[in-house]
């Protein structure tokens, strides 16, 4: 079959560290991808020990039989099913009986019904063994022997991906164009076989037409985005409900496919594959050539995350319970009080408790505060910019307009509190469970910085809120994890910065003398807008009459130059003692040096 006959491939990569999604969540997500226009899912699990640590074992009777409904149920819905192996953690691609157990391995897997494969090197060590060494003059050179025989003994089957270890720009040296490890694959890859590819970055804020040009000039094909911007596995704090965005649909017709590998739980995942569906419907996904006028404006990120989300409402209305209760389509009896005995709560008694339904506004506001790994939604990033604002404008003369926004701010976390609460409610408590941990966390933190505001206001939050040197495990996050973190240098913490990190990269150095005019720049400014009068032994260390411990004086440079500085030192007392007595003595020599005539002066 000719490569010009190959469909666009759109779909679901099962492609994340951690716990496998189970086969009723595949069947679902084969449900969603048919509903949604969507075909191909690949089967790529990293913990699933077949497919990676152990990929010489061939499947066990019960094993096989997952694999044949799994297989069955993607054919139903019209999804291609593309089964990949990750053979690079050990394998010698140099001795034939490692060939012969891969072949047997998809072969195998051939019987269960499969027709589409797939080969991963990614995330492997790239040093060859002895034996390979001897066999082939590079690493690409050994994959790719390796990956065109594979192809050939299963008859070029119609889909057939290979992921590259260097499968990002990031990952190319020196460049795209001039990887050596680029170029025999380019050249020395079967034809007929695709290659996966993940942007400029293994998790890349933006997809341009050019980058995808300059690797495709590289690979003599087009390639098929592997996409990780929802992924989360490298991280258990964050879940990204945001829209699939920064990809022009200008990009459509220049690749073989998009494949989103997202988040480790399966039910918040709706969003990003809804909106990659939606991405895929614009008008390039239906021609080969863009016409005259037509710039790809068809796709809207927000109006997709709305439609996404007003889907998604629907689902949480469904009674679906983890035991199996509460098939789809049912529902629960949440028109009356889930109240058995009868009670009926007198005049001056608390009424009975109602759960409140979800909202569109509700799961809008959920994405924001979950948005996408380089920016926050736009809710989530005025909450940050009001509280930075009540932060730093305490003293400010503006009292009224203090008072304005934190009740402004406190509204706004109560909002999420409330949000929280509706979900808590919802009557599909799979989904829940999946997002609990993740609006759990936020519902705290932001239950926090209202009790902060309300101290900087002057009032008295409740005792179990308030800030302290004693505080309870719930007054602070992150463990051990979150203490390296802090003590690593800032570029290591992004969150360290209020605005959102693709906003602004920052650079550490050391300081030198070239840097002293902008420093006093900043220094001056400072001053102005601080009203300072009092000298402060600060000052002294900018200013230069007091030299910074060694390896403590450091510069921040931002896209624009010099941005902020450190002068420290490690013993401020002794030092400024020094100083003290040198200038005392630079006085003296004045007093008695001067020409009579200009003592006064010197006074």
């Amino acid at each position: 079959m000719s490569k010009k006959s190959k469909i666009f491939l759109s779909g679901v990569v099962e492609g994340f560290y951690g716990r496998p999604w189970t086969m009723s969540q595949r069947k679902e997500l084969f449900r969603r991808e048919q509903k949604w226009g969507l075909n191909a899912y690949l089967y790529a699990p990293k913990d699933d020990y077949k497919h990676r640590m152990y990929w010489r074992d061939l499947y066990s009777l019960e094993e096989a039989e997952q694999l044949m409904m799994l297989i069955s149920a993607a054919k139903e819905h019209n999804v291609e099913f593309i089964y990949a192996l990750s053979p690079g953690l050990d394998i010698t691609f140099s001795n034939p009986k490692e060939v012969a157990a891969l072949k047997r391995k998809l072969r195998q897997v051939c019987e269960f019904g499969c027709r589409s494969f797939a080969l991963l090197f990614d995330d492997i060590e790239t040093e060859m063994c002895a034996s390979d060494k001897e066999a082939f003059s590079s690493f690409a050179e050994a994959q790719v022997s390796v990956t065109n025989e594979v192809f050939l003994h299963l008859d070029e089957p119609h889909t057939f991906l290979f992921c590259p270890t260097d499968y990002c720009a990031a990952f190319c040296s020196p460049s795209v164009p001039l990887s050596a490890y680029l170029k025999t694959v380019g050249e020395k890859l079967h034809a007929g076989i695709d290659v996966l590819w993940t942007g400029p970055k293994v998790v890349s804020q933006d997809i341009s037409v050019a980058s995808i040009d300059e690797v495709s000039a590289v690979l003599r094909r087009p390639p098929v985005i592997w996409d990780n911007i929802h992924a989360n596995d490298y991280d258990p704090q964050r879940l990204f409900l945001g829209p699939f965005k920064n990809r022009p649909t200008e990009l459509i017709p220049k690749l073989r496919g998009v494949l989103t590998n997202p988040n480790c739980e399966f039910e918040p995942n709706f969003v990003a594959i809804h909106t990659l569906a939606t991405w895929c419907k614009s008008s390039y996904a239906h021609k080969d050539v863009p016409m005259d006028g037509d710039d790809g404006s068809d796709y809207n990120p927000h109006d997709a995350l709305q439609l996404a989300l007003t889907d998604w409402l629907v689902e949480f209305s469904r009674a679906n319970q983890p035991d199996g209760s509460g098939a789809r389509g049912s529902k629960r009896d949440e028109e009356e009080p889930m109240q058995t005995d009868g009670y009926e709560p007198g005049p001056k008694d608390n009424p009975l408790y109602t759960a409140e339904p979800l909202t569109l506004a509700d799961l809008t506001l959920l994405a924001e505060l979950f948005y996408l790994p380089y920016e926050h939604g736009p809710t989530a990033l005025v909450m940050l910019q009001e509280l930075h604002w009540l932060r730093s404008d305490l003293e400010s003369e503006k009292g009224e307009e203090w008072r304005r926004r934190a009740e402004k701010f406190d509204d706004m976390c109560g909002a999420v509190v409330r949000m929280f609460n509706r979900l808590s409610n919802v009557p599909n408590r799979i989904i829940l469970y999946d997002l609990y941990n993740y609006i759990c966390d936020i519902k705290s933190g932001v239950t926090m910085a209202k009790a902060y505001v309300k101290t900087l206001g002057g009032r008295t939050p409740h005792p179990a809120l308030a800030l302290s040197d004693d505080p309870e495990p719930w007054g602070f996050r992150g463990a051990l994890s979150g203490e390296f973190q802090r003590m690593l240098p800032s570029h290591g913490n992004r969150d360290l910065f209020r605005s959102p990190p693709a906003t602004r990269v920052y650079t550490i150095r050391p300081c030198t003398p070239k840097d002293q005019p902008e420093v006093m720049k900043i220094f001056k400014e400072m001053q102005t807008e601080t009203q300072q009068k009092v000298e402060l032994v600060g000052d002294r260390l900018v200013e230069g009459h007091v030299t910074p411990t060694q390896n403590c004086s450091l510069i921040l440079d931002d896209a624009s130059g010099v941005c902020g500085y450190v002068f420290a030192l490690s013993d401020a007392k002794t030092a400024m003692t020094k100083a003290q007595s040198v200038s005392n003595a630079l006085f003296t020599s004045c007093l008695y040096e001067a020409p009579p005539s200009e003592k006064h002066t010197v006074l």
